[in-house]
């Protein structure tokens, strides 16, 4: 079970820069079919506020576009994407495809970055999504959600084996994104991948620091700041011993989450 992150430069406001950016990444990676690949947050647009002209719907562009790379490359595809949402407003999505172009399923970002405005701009999502990758059960999260734990805790209460975080997580806290991947693989005995954007926009430095870690906390890959990209293999079946061995999710409280 291979697994593979893009991080690059995102040109700014620029789907058509994007698109073909993407497509020749891809095929320099060349991805075994059946692979998993990641794209970060906003995949084609960067961490942009405005709507207008950018965001879509379901059937836009993007969609097409990543439902093509997932059946040209025989892979299942995760990235990020600007919708229309209720009232004007926008909803930042992670959108998944399988091997044959089909939409699996979409996540809305539950927790809008409100300290860099986002809420003004962009609704929050409330609905979980997992998807089966190979018989593991992988959910994609969305950047300022890895500061709720909650949020993990409810779908490691759903089986979730592995976390999936795309971002456009900047520069100046860099050291919270480590330190809150690590301990969203450990506290919940899964595999974290966070796929960041590296390079800047009009607003923010981007400092890459696209990591895998494993549910021990061990970092299994990671990338500096440079464009590049990250390969790894997932061993389910240690994950799966491991928790056996030490079941501490059995011990988990919830009640504290709502949950029977």
């Amino acid at each position: 079970m291979n697994v593979h992150a893009l991080q690059y430069c995102i040109h700014w406001e620029d789907k058509p820069a994007n698109f073909s950016h993407v497509r020749a990444l891809l095929e320099e990676l060349r991805p075994q079919p059946g692979d998993l690949v990641v794209l970060p947050e906003l995949s084609c647009l960067g961490f942009t506020m405005r709507r207008e002209g950018l965001a879509e719907q379901p059937e836009g562009e993007t969609s097409k576009f990543f439902a093509g790379l997932a059946s040209e490359h025989e892979i299942y595809l995760v990235g990020g994407a600007s919708w229309w949402g209720e009232n004007e407003l926008g909803r930042n999505m992670a959108l998944t495809f399988d091997p044959r172009g089909e939409l699996l399923g979409v996540y809305a970002k539950q927790h809008p970055f409100s300290y860099g405005g986002e809420t003004d701009h962009y609704q929050p999502g409330q609905d979980f999504f997992q998807f089966d990758w190979h018989g593991c059960k992988v959910a994609p999260l969305i950047c300022y959600d890895l500061r709720f734990p909650e949020t993990f805790r409810h779908l490691a209460c759903r089986g979730t084996e592995f976390y999936v975080v795309i971002a456009n997580w900047p520069a100046a806290r860099v050291h919270h994104w480590d330190a809150l991947l690590m301990a969203r693989a450990i506290e919940n005995q899964a595999y974290v991948l966070g796929v960041n954007r590296c390079g800047e926009d009009p607003r923010v430095n981007y400092p890459g620091s696209t990591r895998l870690i494993d549910p021990h906390g061990k970092v299994v890959a990671h990338l500096d700041q440079q464009p590049g990209h990250l390969s790894a293999r997932l061993d389910v079946e240690d994950l799966r011993a491991y928790r056996t061995r030490f079941p501490a999710l059995n011990d988990l409280k919830r009640s504290q989450l709502g949950l029977a």
